[in-house]
């Protein structure tokens, strides 16, 4: 495990067997090692391995079977917060979950609008972080997005050479901010002049818009998103159970 995580042991360690089983090196009905040998692999104790997979357990990636062990379920809860953030929803045709890339086209720190401050509950004038990134899938680009991000939230917040690709990882693991709650709306619309550029379109062209506010534990909203998707290659899947 990275030396730079700085989130309990048993959340990074549930983080990356989570990662294993999303990205298909467990699959469904694997029999994962046993407790002692993970705790082996990834330096940590047997105590720590058995609180990871108790949460995924409950979560219904993992079930344990008697004389058997602890085997992949092939659920994984993809509306779920925590995955949700790591891999944004974008699946191919044939419904396979992609990790994308993403590239940073123009940080700002700046004031917040009498929009911003609508949507995020803060004074207008004040103090927000703008990123814009460009989020791409095998090389393909598939949208682009705008962050709003609350300044006083994230004090020290790296410059746009440190900004780390997961950004909602990094609030939990930097700041202990953990989106717990999204209020996403969905809409189409026909591609713009930017969306063409970034997104190598040919106008008229449809693109999925999705505006969103997320908010921390205390049900504060922490940043707002404004992402444009080209569903020509991929779609967005939204399962709820």
């Amino acid at each position: 495990m990275s030396e730079n995580d700085s989130a309990p042991l048993y959340e990074v360690v549930k983080r990356h067997i989570s990662e294993a089983i999303l990205l298909g090196e467990w699959t469904s009905g694997t029999v994962i090692p046993s407790e002692n040998a993970l705790a082996a692999d990834f330096g940590v104790s047997v105590g720590t391995i058995r609180r990871a997979l108790a949460e995924l357990v409950s979560e219904g990636m993992l079930m344990r079977r008697r004389k058997t062990g602890t085997v992949v379920t092939g659920w994984a809860p993809l509306h779920n917060l925590r995955y949700f953030f790591q891999y944004f929803r974008l699946h191919n045709k044939e419904g396979a979950l992609l990790k994308s890339r993403t590239a940073l086209l123009d940080y700002q720190l700046g004031e917040a609008t009498a929009l911003d401050a609508e949507k995020l509950l803060i004074e207008e004038g004040g103090p927000v972080y703008r990123l814009h990134r460009l989020r791409s899938i095998d090389g393909v680009a598939a949208m682009h997005e705008r962050f709003t991000v609350v300044a006083s939230k994230v004090p020290d917040f790296p410059g746009p050479d440190e900004l780390p690709e997961l950004l909602y990882r990094y609030l939990l693991d930097q700041y202990g901010l953990r989106v717990a709650a999204v209020r996403e709306q969905l809409t189409a619309g026909l591609a713009n002049a930017e969306d063409c550029r970034l997104l190598e379109l040919t106008a008229p062209h449809a693109v999925m818009i999705i505006d969103a506010v997320s908010f921390d534990q205390s049900a504060t909203p922490v940043m707002m998103t404004h992402q444009r998707v080209s569903t020509e290659h991929f779609m967005y899947v939204n399962e709820i159970r």
